[in-house]
């Protein structure tokens, strides 16, 4: 996808973006989206690992450079075990902010200072580069589609458009079409799933991609659904 030094939580908090209204409309679950982007990138990495269903720290010392994920591998490292479903809702609104701290200070994003209710200090945000929005999105939707080649996918690639679905990101996709690229999606989730040992996916790494879809898709089931 368009400017491959964002993260995949980056990815996704500017995928949820429209554009055209400037201001990110596309799930109420945001904070959800992208935490769930920032366990997979962790996972794909090989710093977060499966034991036994539970998000658990590789070791006490990597760190990506990436703020944002340093500080949600911080917090996993410094919290009592939970499983990866449970990751997604707990705290999200931390790794939210650090993704729009982040994008504002590369740019991507500006931050603009205000009072609510004239008293309490607040921070808005705009978007300054509507073309990587849309460049980020037009990449997505040929992925879904299928227009790019599922060999040609990357890993992170595929998560964005999977995580999307499942949070059903109305900025990418509608509800309709999740099911009409219910086949592509399942060959995407294969493609996202993180590497286990010897570099190849097994149960418990097919769980971690599992649980964070879950997530997301109960975050926006409507109640009583």
């Amino acid at each position: 996808m368009p400017d491959g030094s964002l993260s995949l939580p980056a990815r996704l908090y500017l995928l949820a973006w429209d554009t055209t209204r400037n201001e990110p409309t596309g799930t109420p679950h945001l904070d959800h989206l992208v935490r769930a982007g920032a366990l997979t990138e962790l996972a794909q990495r090989g710093l977060l690992v499966d034991d036994d269903g539970i998000a658990t720290p590789a070791d006490l010392d990597s760190a990506t450079g990436n703020a944002a994920l340093d500080g949600l591998l911080e917090l996993v490292r410094e919290s009592r075990p939970h499983h990866w479903r449970s990751w997604v809702p707990l705290h999200a609104r931390v790794t939210l902010d650090a993704v729009r701290e982040q994008l504002a200070a590369e740019g991507y994003l500006r931050a603009e200072k205000r009072r609510a209710l004239g008293v309490f200090p607040t921070v808005e945000y705009a978007l300054e580069r509507g073309a990587v929005a849309d460049a980020l999105r037009a990449e997505a939707r040929r992925v879904l589609e299928g227009s790019a080649p599922t060999v040609a996918v990357s890993d992170r690639d595929a998560a964005v458009v999977t995580l999307a679905a499942a949070a059903e990101l109305r900025t990418l996709l509608t509800r309709t079409e999740r099911g009409q690229y219910r086949e592509r999606l399942a060959e995407l989730a294969k493609l996202a799933e993180p590497a286990g040992p010897g570099g190849v996916a097994g149960p418990g790494t097919r769980r971690v991609g599992e649980e964070l879809r879950a997530a997301l898709t109960s975050a926006v089931a409507p109640a009583g659904a």
